[in-house]
């Protein structure tokens, strides 16, 4: 795989984890944890692109 299409997928992992987030904060009785996870996950792949970039 190369670069650039491993930060094509990290990049979409992202933005699929931030429509995610987005999802579960207007949900009504969602689960704090699990969004906090799924933030957490967002800024690893935030970090690991720009790391790559």
């Amino acid at each position: 795989m190369s670069l650039t299409s491993h930060l094509q997928e990290l990049k979409r992992k992202h933005q699929t984890l931030s429509e995610e987030v987005e999802q579960a904060q207007r949900a009504p009785g969602s689960d704090g944890l699990a969004i906090a996870s799924l933030k957490k996950k967002k800024l690893r792949l935030k970090e690991e692109i720009e790391r790559l970039s």
